[in-house]
């Protein structure tokens, strides 16, 4: 393992990584890369921080994989339960009442694909919970994330013991789940509304289409100030007339946004694009 970064190699990797994917480290932070890319190290056999950046520069496929390894973050189901409340509760019956159309939902930054599954649980349940208010195809969500592994099992829908527990309710678990050989899969009713695609945050939104709902959450801390108006900026474009905008719990678009009205409930906040 790789125990010490000079300066000068941390900094262009810094610079690399942020003009890569926009995600911006801060000082001393040799310790979180290190941790990060240690199995993909000692897979190359790399001895030294200077060779791995030497390869990587002539290596694309090296380059993805370390993009992969700094870009990968755990996640859970339902995740902070207020975004899925406030989902199932408000914004799901007013888009229902309002738009005769699909209701469609972007979950940027997706990982392994708990939060736009998640999301189709609500969907599922609320059609439990009143039968005939919308058909069962009138909601799609559209999963995006940079990393092709985490996109791989978010697809598959396939999920082992811990990560299938982490944060699911035993009842969900034995609704919305079979067991297989190879873990725990999605059912199909929750998997035929949800599709994944793999996006950069740093590209082209125009291609997704437009959204009713965009869940951005506990992304844009990474990113710089600039960074995070452009996204913003743009998601804002993406977004249908009314359509909402869920950040995560410690994120705020002050500073950075004024297309936007904050709308507070319960005891959280969300954004709702201004007319």
């Amino acid at each position: 393992m790789i125990s010490t970064i000079t300066t000068e190699d941390y900094q262009s990797f810094r610079k690399f990584l942020e003009d890569a994917c926009g995600i911006v480290l801060g000082d001393n932070k040799q310790y979180l890369v290190t941790s990060r890319l240690t199995k993909l190290i000692s897979d190359n056999e790399i001895d030294s921080f200077s060779t791995l950046m030497q390869r990587m520069k002539a290596d694309g496929k090296l380059r993805n994989r370390i993009m992969d390894a700094m870009t990968t973050n755990e996640t859970s189901w339902f995740r902070d339960i207020y975004p899925f409340d406030i989902f199932k509760e408000k914004l799901l019956p007013e888009l229902i009442k309002t738009q005769p159309r699909t209701i469609r939902i972007w979950s940027a930054a997706c990982s392994t694909g708990q939060e736009p599954y998640s999301l189709s649980m609500m969907v599922q349940e609320y059609l439990q919970s009143k039968p005939g208010s919308l058909s069962t195809n009138a909601v799609q969500i559209i999963g995006t994330d940079i990393s092709p592994s985490v996109l791989a099992v978010a697809k598959s829908g396939v999920y082992e013991g811990v990560a299938v527990s982490r944060g699911l309710p035993q009842e969900r678990k034995a609704r919305f789940f079979r067991e297989t050989g190879a873990g725990w899969e999605v059912s199909v009713d929750i998997k035929k509304r949800v599709s994944f695609r793999e996006l950069n945050l740093m590209q082209n939104y125009t291609l997704l289409g437009r959204f009713d709902i965009i869940y951005c959450r506990n992304v844009l801390i990474y990113f710089s100030t600039e960074l995070k108006r452009d996204i913003l900026a743009r998601m804002a474009k993406c977004l249908n007339p009314g359509g909402f905008l869920v950040l995560g719990g410690s994120e705020s678009i002050t500073n950075y946004s004024n297309e936007f009205d904050l709308i507070r409930w319960r005891n959280g906040v969300i954004y709702q694009l201004k007319p």
